[in-house]
């Protein structure tokens, strides 16, 4: 069973606090969602969050969180002394629904956003918002977990035993390019048939046995 880094009975104001804060950085101090992500991490409030200090997922608001967090960076921020906006934005939505996953999963946050950027996340938002918030947590497992397992084509090279130096040199692809196919940071269904065909006859396989399968359209934000 999965042991949570706080309780379930403080979630609520944990998830609001971060959406508050992620609402405020962007909408109110009118830094870039990425920037405040990067910042949140660096500062060791985020490693806080994950760990349940009570000062950070209760004893703040988000706008109190931001300006800690800027403070502790470099202390160039201007902002505003204010809450963040009633309204909730796409990107309150975003710093909420991220406490919750890293609640529910114990992931760190930054292994989260490695797998599904803070941007991406935010890009969920239209589909999701009114979801279950486990909805959002399969969305991610299924990102997380599709990028974990091996790919097709690494499964093969390793049947072959040759290194990825080995089999660029056998079939002229680039190593850099076979290196990205299989960290799933260039997708291969989308490479050019010339490509894959190189690469089949290299692993003496079908092309088609290197074509990952697709995830939902969903996911695929």
């Amino acid at each position: 069973m999965m042991t949570h880094a706080y309780a379930e009975e403080y979630l609520d104001a944990a998830m609001n606090c971060l959406g508050d804060a992620f609402d405020y950085a962007v909408n109110v101090c009118k830094v870039s969602l990425g920037e405040f992500y990067d910042a949140f991490t660096a500062s060791g409030f985020a490693q806080q969050f994950e760990t349940g200090t009570p000062r950070i997922v209760l004893g703040l608001s988000g706008a109190e969180l931001v300006r800690e967090i800027f403070n502790k960076i470099d202390g160039t921020i201007e902002a505003p002394v204010l809450e963040a906006p009633l309204d909730k934005s796409s990107e309150y939505w975003t710093g909420w629904i991220l406490a919750y996953i890293q609640w529910k999963t114990g992931i760190p946050f930054e292994e989260i956003t490695e797998y599904l950027p803070v941007e991406n996340l935010r890009d969920l938002y239209p589909g999701l918002h009114e979801a279950p918030e486990d909805k959002a947590v399969d969305v991610f497992a299924s990102i997380y977990q599709a990028q974990k397992t091996p790919t097709k084509l690494y499964k093969f090279r390793k049947i072959k035993n040759y290194s990825q130096a080995k089999l660029a040199e056998k079939s002229g692809v680039s190593l850099r390019s076979l290196q990205m196919y299989e960290q799933r940071r260039k997708n291969i269904n989308k490479a050019s048939f010339e490509s894959v065909y190189a690469l089949s006859r290299a692993l003496n396989v079908r092309p088609e046995n290197l074509y990952e399968y697709e995830l939902p359209p969903l996911v695929n934000h």
